[in-house]
């Protein structure tokens, strides 16, 4: 999500983190005279990657001082703008993260590009220890015939961020209307959210926190079909119980029966792992209300590769079907989590395909990193293939220098930098598996910080220590005068604060939690 900063203008996972973190967020308080100098550090992102990081690590080290640093005005990332509206319980860990910011040893500066209209080689003289936990802000592409052409074709990720109030899809304009028919292409949790949304009934959202202007979409909607499809079987799919229980339990929406040869037989099931026993039986059982008694329906299509995306002779602008081509399960083990597949071949011996009608079509396939503009300003690396920085499992950022074997080269940690995250580890996982790798990574930094500042810099090197020089320690006040002489509007928590405050009472009046701001042009005014 890359975004220009303003100038200034002329439930249950929730509680278990909740508990965990309140142990010990006492941590926060120290006394000043413990340490001989601060540990200044800057983190990029404001999502739950960079606050449980910055948690930990104001923990651990009582000297640290933590400035986060955010490109739109409000903080939250992926929690904001990814979670599902009808989820408000996963977005307890806001409040946790409010605690954190409250802390007089962190500071939030929002509305700041950094590697846009701030340089990322700004921070470096200020700071000790810089870490990117910026997360992975585009979506990965299928690479097919008319893709990128049609009308009708959007990622998921853009349309959760459309519903969601993200400023970048705030003009995403989906054609609800345009037809009956929608496929989503790929059987991950964010695809079973999108399903969800565009069979839900929009009375129920209505009491969420979506769009509003999201809202008056979906009413007018004409979808009454959603094939959530996946190219190989049940037993590999990566969707979760809860997203298909949700699903199942939708009133007036029913489910295709799955064909019984693509679930196991009873005699395997019974021998399965617990949640894979119970997400079967779940598939096998179905939803409770019928088909012929539907108002809506919706289906979990396997072993379907898209191949290409087509249109129509009446609307040649826009999507009509998609053609796919048939898989078939490793016939050893067609029931194991990693089973391979294979092209189904037809009689005549070529490999089957089959055609769908979808007047929309939303590609779930997964998200990417983006190396932020600078990055080798701090000899930082960015693994395009991979989509994250080179990383040495805990955080710390690698590069390569020549060895003395000619040809050969040998990673090595750059002094004072590191990641966590969807940036550190590739764009997986749920909200806690991002908590134990941001603490992995702040773990990694306290202890470097130690060796540091118990045994000298010549044993464990920060930013601009291998120059010889140190950090000025100043931290945002030295960044300060660069940002305001590029005429930007940095917003502090205390920004946050009030845009809180007036989107919640915007809400109110309409009978729900927050009416988000979806333009940064209105969250500033706010402020003006």
């Amino acid at each position: 999500m890359l975004f220009f900063a303003r100038q200034r203008p002329k439930a249950r996972l929730g509680q278990r983190l909740s508990r965990r973190l309140h142990r010990s967020i006492q941590c926060f308080q120290y006394s000043s005279a413990a340490a001989p100098r601060s540990f200044r550090v800057a983190v990029i992102g404001s999502g739950p990657a960079g606050f449980y990081a910055a948690y930990r690590l104001m923990g651990k080290v009582p000297e640290a001082i933590v400035d986060m640093y955010e490109q739109l005005p409000v903080p939250f990332g992926l929690v904001r703008y990814g979670v599902a509206p009808d989820h408000p319980e996963v977005k307890n860990c806001q409040d946790k993260f409010t605690e954190v910011a409250t802390s007089p040893r962190f500071n939030f500066i929002g509305n700041i590009e950094l590697g846009g209209s701030l340089p990322l080689r700004s921070l470096k003289p200020h700071y000790d220890a810089v870490l990117f936990s910026y997360g992975a802000s585009k979506d990965r592409e299928l690479g097919l015939p008319n893709e990128r052409s049609l009308s009708g074709i959007f990622s998921a990720r853009a349309f959760v961020g459309w519903y969601n109030g993200l400023p970048e899809y705030r003009n995403l304009s989906p054609d609800l209307a345009s037809g009956e028919d929608a496929v989503i292409i790929g059987q991950g949790n964010v695809a079973l959210d999108v399903a969800r949304v565009l069979l839900s009934d929009v009375d129920v959202l209505r009491k969420t926190d979506m769009s509003e202007y999201a809202l008056e979409e979906l009413a007018k909607s004409r979808v009454k079909r959603v094939r959530v499809v996946g190219r190989r079987g049940p037993m590999q799919a990566a969707f979760t119980i809860k997203e298909v229980r949700e699903l199942m339990q939708l009133p007036l929406v029913g489910f295709e029966p799955i064909a019984s040869n693509l679930l196991p037989p009873d005699s395997i099931i019974s021998g399965l792992p617990r949640a894979n026993k119970r997400i079967t039986q779940l598939l096998a059982k179905g939803s409770p209300t019928s088909l012929e008694s539907s108002a809506k329906k919706w289906s979990l299509d396997f072993l379907l590769s898209p191949r290409s995306f087509h249109s129509s002779s009446e609307n040649p602008g826009r999507l009509s079907h998609i053609t796919f081509s048939r898989n078939q399960l490793d016939p050893a083990d067609p029931y194991s989590p990693s089973a391979s597949i294979s092209p189904h071949l037809a009689d005549d011996g070529k490999v089957a395909h089959i055609d769908i009608s979808a007047s929309l079509c939303f590609r779930s396939i997964g998200y990417k990193a983006c190396p932020l503009p600078g990055l080798d300003e701090l000899a930082v690396p960015f693994d395009a293939s991979r989509g994250l920085i080179p990383n040495d499992g805990q955080g710390r950022v690698l590069t390569t220098i020549p060895s003395a074997s000619e040809g050969d080269s040998v990673p090595t940690h750059v002094p004072g930098v590191y990641c966590a995250g969807w940036v550190k580890r590739g764009p997986t996982g749920v909200i806690a598996a991002t908590m134990t790798d941001a603490f992995a990574t702040a773990d990694a930094i306290a202890a470097d910080w130690e060796v540091h500042r118990d045994r000298g810099s010549n044993k464990m090197e920060f930013l601009n220590s291998r120059s010889g020089e140190e950090s000025t320690g100043l931290g945002w006040d030295g960044v300060r005068p660069d940002a305001e002489k590029r005429g930007l509007w940095p917003t502090s928590w205390k920004d946050w604060e009030e845009i809180d405050r007036v989107e919640r009472d915007r809400g109110q009046t309409r009978g729900k939690p927050r009416e988000k701001f979806a333009l940064v042009d209105d969250m500033l005014g706010v402020l003006a």
